[in-house]
């Protein structure tokens, strides 16, 4: 069980914002993508038991430990993961049939994403139901500024890194978003200079 002390810190302030969108009077189905150590995921799944999650990681290190998480808190509505590359086209993502999702969530990944943005996003549009929510957690730059300074850290070490790396813009997001029938419906101030957006695949 690979342990994320940044995941410790954030997972019961992005449960309080998706708990707004659950309704425990019936059954829904959420995927996450990207979801590293498993942390978030459970705990997610303790939370809401009315939703069945779909965990997903490429890396075999973190599937292992997704699956220690599982078998370790008995949550029994969490689904073993499934090994997803979102660079990859959106019908390549492990046979998840169309319109599948309530919700989608996207936790400290999209700056850390290059070529695959794009794809991203479609396969967000053609996976979530209408009126399904993506909810995607992390440092965003606003009109071209990115605050405090530590994020201008982050933004330099993730481009040394990988120049296609780096924080990304909530303008670009939501014209991503806007050209896979997505509206950007909130943007949320969470702890830790972080935000929390709030996608709404529009209705049919």
């Amino acid at each position: 069980m690979l342990v994320s002390p940044m995941a410790e810190r954030n997972k019961e302030t992005i449960l309080e914002v998706l708990a707004d969108y659950v309704d425990d009077t019936r059954s829904a189905f959420g995927l996450e993508l990207g979801s590293g150590t498993g942390q978030h995921v459970v705990h997610f799944a303790q939370a809401l038991p009315t939703v069945i999650w779909q965990p997903s990681e490429i890396s075999p290190a973190s599937q292992q430990s997704i699956s220690a998480y599982i078998q370790a808190t008995k949550v029994t509505n969490v689904r073993e993961p499934l090994a997803i590359d979102v660079t990859q086209p959106w019908d390549q993502w492990a046979g998840l049939s169309q319109g599948c999702c309530d919700f989608i969530i996207i936790i400290n990944l999209l700056h850390m994403t290059d070529q695959g943005l794009e794809g991203m996003f479609k396969g967000i549009g053609q996976l979530l139901k209408p009126g399904g929510i993506c909810l995607a957690y992390g440092p965003f730059a606003v009109n071209g500024i990115i605050l405090p300074e530590c994020n201008v850290q982050l933004d330099n070490m993730l481009q040394a890194r990988n120049p296609e790396w780096g924080l990304r813009d909530v303008e670009e997001l939501r014209q991503l978003a806007n050209t896979n029938a997505l509206r950007l419906e909130r943007m949320l101030e969470m702890p830790e200079y972080t935000k929390c957006l709030i996608f709404r695949r529009r209705e049919l």
